[in-house]
């Protein structure tokens, strides 16, 4: 299975980026710096996003700055 990005991953759920942070209890501007690679979540917030999402760490795509 392809590697998935945080940005598909929440496009493919239908959700805007303020509704993943409000689901998430995250800034609107924290999951968009995720979803662009210019920080990223720790172990704790991870988990959060594989349970939300139903996916496993293995299965997402972390955007580095050079990608953007």
């Amino acid at each position: 299975m392809p590697k998935i990005t945080l940005k598909a991953i929440r496009a493919n759920a239908n959700l805007t980026q303020a509704e993943v942070a409000k689901k998430l209890d995250i800034s609107p501007s924290t999951w968009s710096k995720w979803e662009n690679g210019k920080s990223y979540p720790d172990v704790v917030e991870i988990e959060k996003i594989e349970k939300l999402f139903n996916i496993g760490y293995s299965d997402i795509k972390f955007l580095t700055n050079s990608t953007v």
